[in-house]
């Protein structure tokens, strides 16, 4: 049996968490520094749920030991997960117009500035823009690619645990009966 197998299943899934955020994390950063695509304000939001869901992976491998706390990582590393995948639908609908993003990336101009806040304004504006497509494959940017693959995984790691618990609970069953 090997090393991976022998761990409780909380720990392994944590594994999973940590290993599939971080490669989707790590292809964000090769985006950013390899092809220099900077990213916008919406694509950093969407970098720290993967951070919080390689800590909490991570965590959950190293809580081997104790199942329970294992399984309390591996549910922070899935909740993190969810949340950069809901960021990224956010950031897609920002993207094709089904709504406003944020006023510090979208490149909308507040109304009734002066012409010197206006000045100031323009020049302190960001000029990467969270409502432009700067990279896409097959018709999806980014940002969609974040939220498809991060639901699956989180999607993933739920219906292990899922079916974990349902056998835990029948084999539990069959024991008391």
């Amino acid at each position: 049996m090997s090393t991976a197998t022998s761990l409780p299943l909380p720990s392994r899934l944590g594994l999973l968490a940590a290993l599939g955020s971080g490669a989707l994390l790590g292809g964000a950063l090769y985006f950013q520094y390899g092809m220099g695509l900077a990213p916008c304000e919406m694509c950093h939001w969407q970098r720290w749920p993967h951070m919080v869901a390689i800590a909490a992976g991570l965590l959950a491998l190293a809580s081997f030991a104790w199942p329970r706390l294992a399984l309390v990582f591996a549910l922070i590393a899935i909740t993190a997960l969810i949340v950069t995948s809901a960021i990224g639908v956010f950031h897609v609908g920002v993207e094709y117009r089904w709504w406003q993003g944020p006023q510090a990336c979208s490149g909308n101009i507040p109304r009734g500035l002066s012409t010197e806040q206006l000045k100031k304004y323009l020049f302190g504006a960001r000029m990467v823009r969270c409502d432009e497509t700067v990279w896409s494959l097959w018709g999806l940017s980014m940002a969609a690619w974040n939220a498809l693959l991060s639901a699956a995984l989180a999607f993933g790691l739920t219906t292990s645990l899922a079916r974990s618990s349902r056998t835990y609970t029948s084999r539990w069953s069959r024991v008391r009966t």
